[in-house]
């Protein structure tokens, strides 16, 4: 049978908080001995030139990405008027060489930062390795976007500030990466396509462009009279206008409407400007137009009105 010796119990219940309170006290005492053995003017020292030397790396970085951008600019400059080369294909391999050389500077700058603190860099440098290993059989997305930015760039399918269609998009190209191209659409949306993404790219910025204007008349209308006096504003056009590179020329009858005759005009002009070209012939074509008595059909509405007898 179980029984409770509630002396005994009375009696080692001193004892107990006792060895508690020592054990305490002896805790207090250790940290207050770690406390004095720590050499405080060494270790605010230490944390002092660590904090410098930070700061300076800092500042250095900064400094070296500054000086390091101006020099790839000037020299890509130079290489423009010495060359030849295309504004568009310099601005994409100026950017292209930025960011490389910006990846490289922060890489060096976080093994200094590591070596300042007492860390091991080589650590670092071994494990970006098989960090990169990793990616190259993980991340295959990855490694296809570089592939394919790759030869974007050696084939020179796209360069900055060419308006192309790629990945379904249209707009004028402000970045091309190895990783992503960045297009600028014409309501201002700026679109991020991974270059995976780019199955195939109409690059509309190579050469001449056409513009292309139908202009409809009416079945009465006599169609050898309206081709003459199109004619003769296109050539007036063409001598005014320094955007257009051939024509325009009025090459005829395009189709037979059901109450309509369109005339098409066709001219080449200088790349991004096919849009105002066509503007300008529409307004043109259709002051003249008016001005002959040449009828432009529009939809008519005629109202029936029946009356009982």
């Amino acid at each position: 049978m179980f029984s409770f010796d509630f002396q005994q119990y009375a009696l080692t219940q001193p004892y107990l908080k006792a060895q508690q309170k020592k054990k305490k006290i002896g805790v207090v005492l250790c940290m207050y001995q770690w406390f004095q053995n720590i050499n405080w003017t060494s270790l605010l020292e230490g944390a002092l030139i660590n904090t410098s030397q930070a700061l300076l790396a800092i500042f250095a970085f900064f400094i070296a990405k500054a000086i390091g951008n101006k020099l790839i600019s000037s020299s890509f400059s130079k290489m423009q008027k010495q060359k030849g080369m295309s504004m568009g294909r310099v601005k994409t391999l100026e950017k292209l060489t930025m960011n490389a050389f910006s990846y490289v500077l922060i890489f060096i700058f976080i093994t200094v930062i590591i070596s300042i603190f007492g860390l091991d860099a080589t650590g670092l440098i071994a494990g970006a390795g098989i960090i990169g290993l990793a990616i190259g059989f993980g991340a295959q997305g990855l490694v296809s976007d570089i592939v394919t930015g790759f030869f974007l760039l050696l084939e020179r399918q796209i360069d900055v500030e060419d308006y192309i269609t790629a990945a379904g998009i249209n707009g004028i190209v402000e970045e091309v990466g190895l990783r992503t191209t960045i297009i600028r659409g014409f309501d201002g949306t700026l679109h991020y396509i991974p270059n995976r993404n780019i199955s195939s790219v109409s690059n509309h910025s190579r050469g001449n462009m056409r513009a292309l204007v139908d202009m409809s008349i009416s079945y009465d209308d006599n169609i050898d009279k309206a081709v003459a006096i199109m004619q003769e504003v296109c050539d007036r056009i063409a001598s005014e206008d320094d955007r257009i590179k051939e024509g325009p020329n009025v090459v005829g009858v395009q189709s037979l409407g059901a109450s309509d005759v369109v005339i098409r005009v066709i001219a080449k002009t200088t790349n991004m400007e096919q849009w105002a070209v066509e503007r300008t012939l529409r307004k043109e074509l259709k002051e003249a137009l008016d001005a002959n008595d040449i009828e432009i059909p529009f939809p008519h509405q005629v109202y029936i009105e029946k009356k009982n007898a």
